[in-house]
């Protein structure tokens, strides 16, 4: 071999030499990368699992010491104490009123007692007169006298009273009334009665009358009244913050819902009564007809 091809064989030999170890470099760097990633990944993926493993037990005691404090039920003190503070009521509105507002109260509630007493006693008066307009029906017609039949009937029963004066009528016909014609007389005799129960039955519906009809305008005096103060306490504030108008507008509008309460059942009642009379009134009427008949007829034939 000659000399000059030395160096060049040397040269091959070590391109060689370094052609196998970039080969083998190569060889190992993927498997090296590989694991230098997964070295560095598994950090990173134990600080993301890490919470929600840790919020997981988390959320799963949450519920669990939810029940564990349950909110207190209010007792029945504190509701008492809650309603006895209450600035806006009945009571309050009583005691932080003055003379005026007081006055109208007493005069609503002086109108809304008689109303329904008024009420309770005439529907009594009148369920006793139509039981006693039964009895007569039954027991009076049936007897053979006027006289018997009157002995039959209830001594405070209105039809008791008409045929008293029916009575009365023939036997006090005589003097100055004896010129009188004995039909007229007797028929003015059992008319003054009739007018008489008439007005014994209308006695009281006045007042529920007079009841429904000013009520309304003492409630509205009052609601004047606290819409007065309402503007004094604004005056003397300088501000018109809710605190200083609540109270008194709170006692305008009371006076006006009781006012009005009063006079809507009073106003019904007077309806009520006045046509449960005129049913009442239309059976005495017709007692004391057949009785003035009755008693014209036993007269001529006595």
């Amino acid at each position: 071999m000659c000399v000059r091809c030395k160096p060049t064989n040397s040269y091959l030999k070590e391109i060689v030499v370094l052609f196998n170890t970039n080969q083998i470099v190569r060889s190992l760097a993927g498997p090296v990368l590989l694991a230098l990633f997964s070295l560095g990944a598994v950090p990173a993926i134990a600080q993301s699992t890490a919470p929600a493993t840790v919020a997981a037990p988390a959320e799963a005691a949450a519920p669990a010491a939810a029940p564990a404090a349950p909110v207190a039920a209010p007792t029945p003190a504190a509701k008492k104490s809650e309603a006895a503070e209450n600035p806006y009521g009945i009571e309050a509105l009583w005691k932080t009123s003055d003379a005026v507002a007081k006055t109208v109260l007493i005069m609503l509630l002086i109108m809304s007692v008689s109303s329904w007493y008024i009420l309770i006693v005439k529907l009594l008066e009148q369920a006793k007169i139509g039981r006693q307009s039964k009895s007569a029906a039954k027991d009076f017609w049936t007897a053979g006298t006027v006289q018997q039949g009157c002995a039959k009937l209830d001594a405070n029963s209105p039809f008791r009273f008409i045929a008293d004066a029916g009575l009365e009528a023939t036997k006090q016909h005589d003097g100055l009334m004896g010129h009188v014609p004995l039909n007229d007389w007797v028929t003015m005799n059992i008319g003054r009665s009739v007018e008489r129960i008439q007005a014994s039955m209308q006695s009281g519906l006045s007042v529920l009358a007079t009841v429904g009809s000013i009520s309304p305008f003492v409630g509205l005096f009052g609601t004047v009244w606290g819409i007065y103060h309402a503007l004094t306490a604004i005056g003397i504030s300088g501000q018109a913050s809710i605190d200083k108008v609540a109270g008194p507008v709170g006692e305008a509008l009371i006076m006006t819902a009781i006012g009005l309460a009063v006079a809507v059942p009073a106003v019904l009642a007077y309806n009520w009564l006045v046509g449960r009379n005129k049913a009442v009134m239309s059976d005495v009427r017709a007692f004391g007809s057949d009785l003035h008949a009755v008693i014209l007829g036993s007269v001529k034939k006595a």
